[in-house]
């Protein structure tokens, strides 16, 4: 399947920093009470489908804190250190947190497993008090992150998982209902395998994007060659090739390439470089580009479209 060809939306209605600093900072601080309501609760209860949840929600947390010190950080600029800027520091602390969470959802499925085959005593009212407080702060926060989620992947994704957080709450209020009407003990250990391996699928399906990112992949909602065909159909361009076309942060492409410009275009090569920085720009988001000009009469013979391999003239 092609990948879709669209240019960045940067047009996105932004919420003054501050003001989404506030909501995040509200929403940590109840995410945070909620965990630890939820970790005692659970000890005392002896609910591990609370204890299953109150990791997901720590982990909700953990992203709310990331997503709060990138937007800090985010905010420097470029400097001699970093001289592509800071905006990557979320993706390295994203992948830290999706592989934290890949390691909490096995342990849960093993400790939902050893209880599955002997069910310890639950107390169910526990489970069904603190279960709808995790689904009054789920529906907090995602009403906080809601408008802010509309211009940033990263809210978005946390704005998704409280949402889906208020579904497993659900889960481990109707399970405590279960366990109070029908002393039907089994269920807690297997409402906790099910919030684990809800918890792997998140994970998992969503860790390739930080790492896409981190290995200088290409966009994804770029078509590649789609950019390539574009460049060549400027007049007085022949030839394209040792393109790199990478994520440098949420909202930003880069590209540098080696044109081939035909000879009676080499006069007009400032005309050419502004017509394809303009195409870039305008027709796929991408305002970063670095462009190296070769006259085809010199220009590298067999080289590769991609990367700088290739048998000829380096």
């Amino acid at each position: 399947m092609r990948r879709r060809t669209v240019p960045h939306d940067h047009g996105h209605a932004h919420i003054d920093p501050a003001s989404g600093d506030r909501r995040v900072s509200i929403a940590i601080w109840a995410n945070a009470l909620l965990t630890v309501a939820q970790v005692f609760g659970g000890i005392l209860s002896g609910s591990l489908a609370l204890i299953a949840d109150a990791l997901h929600n720590f982990s909700d947390m953990a992203s709310l804190v990331i997503a709060f010190a990138a937007r800090k950080i985010a905010r420097r600029p470029a400097d001699e250190r970093m001289t592509f800027g800071y905006g990557r520091i979320e993706i390295v602390v994203a992948l830290i947190n999706y592989t934290t969470l890949i390691l909490v959802g096995v342990y849960l499925i093993y400790e939902g497993g050893m209880r599955m085959i002997d069910p310890p005593e639950v107390q169910g009212w526990t489970v069904v008090i603190l279960g709808g407080v995790a689904l009054v702060v789920d529906t907090l926060t995602a009403s906080l992150t809601w408008s802010m989620q509309k211009g940033s992947v990263n809210i978005r994704a946390l704005f998704l998982h409280n949402l889906s957080d208020a579904l497993a709450s659900v889960a481990v209020i109707v399970g405590g209902t279960l366990i109070i009407l029908y002393d039907l003990r089994w269920v807690d250990p297997a409402i906790t395998i099910g919030i684990a391996l809800y918890i792997l699928y998140l994970a998992l399906t969503e860790i390739g994007g930080p790492i896409r990112t981190l290995m200088l992949g290409s966009p994804p909602d770029i078509d590649n060659l789609t950019v390539i065909a574009a460049i060549r159909d400027v007049d007085g361009v022949t030839d394209v090739h040792h393109v790199h076309l990478w994520q440098m942060q949420e909202h930003e492409s880069a590209l540098d390439c080696h044109v081939v410009v035909a000879e009676d275009g080499w006069v007009r090569m400032e005309a050419i470089k502004g017509d394809i920085k303009a195409r870039l720009s305008e027709r796929f988001g991408i305002a970063h580009s670095s462009l190296e000009f070769e006259n085809e009469r010199n220009a590298h013979t067999n080289a590769n479209l991609y990367g700088h391999g290739g048998n000829g003239r380096e």
